[in-house]
């Protein structure tokens, strides 16, 4: 039996139909199909889609604060923390093929949109950017630590697009590949290249 809340299932069905369909292209009644509620019991819990954004995102936050964490346990040391992270391109593979980086493509229509949550929608590049900052410290790289993370986080991104654009899963094995051999190299203290 599930403990779900009506208000929790309407996060959820707005967070897979966002990903999905997009911010815009989702409307209430999408939503409430989905969780089989009518509308007025739909404007119980939230009263405009802004609202339910708000929601997704804070969700977001903290699915990914939580995945986080669950590396820091597992992952025995930064560089293996960090494979977690390139790791997320083969694990979320038909997804992202399918309909991109959820953290990207959002960001990308609130700022296309210049919809006000677009900052907050920001945060979940940030969370990992400071993550991953983190992680290039522990491993040794102090000076270069923030470079490193942006890097990895745009080259992330760029496979993720480009999986999406080309639906190519041998380009991003080998993308994931290279990443491995880059951040072995970080770890060594060579200059990355």
């Amino acid at each position: 039996m599930s403990n779900k809340t009506t208000r929790d299932e309407i996060i959820e069905a707005a967070d897979d139909l966002f990903y999905r369909q997009g911010y815009e292209h989702t409307s209430f009644a999408d939503i409430a199909d989905i969780v089989k509620i009518s509308r007025g019991n739909f404007y119980h819990h939230f009263k405009s889609k802004d609202e339910i954004l708000d929601a997704v995102i804070s969700r977001r936050l903290a699915d990914r604060k939580a995945m986080l964490e669950r590396w820091e346990i597992d992952g025995e040391t930064p560089e293996d923390r960090i494979r977690s992270f390139i790791d997320i391109l083969i694990v979320n593979g038909e997804k992202i093929k399918r309909y991109g980086c959820p953290i990207g493509t959002l960001t990308s229509e609130l700022a296309k949109l210049n919809h006000t949550a677009r900052g907050d929608a920001n945060q979940l590049f940030t969370l990992f950017r400071t993550w991953l900052r983190r992680q290039f410290v522990a491993l040794g790289r102090k000076a270069d630590a923030d470079l490193l993370a942006m890097h990895l986080l745009a080259r992330s991104q760029g496979v993720a697009t480009l999986s999406n654009a080309f639906q190519d899963e041998e380009f991003v094995r080998q993308e994931v590949e290279q990443m491995y051999g880059w951040l072995r190299s970080c770890a060594a203290g060579a200059a990355p290249e």
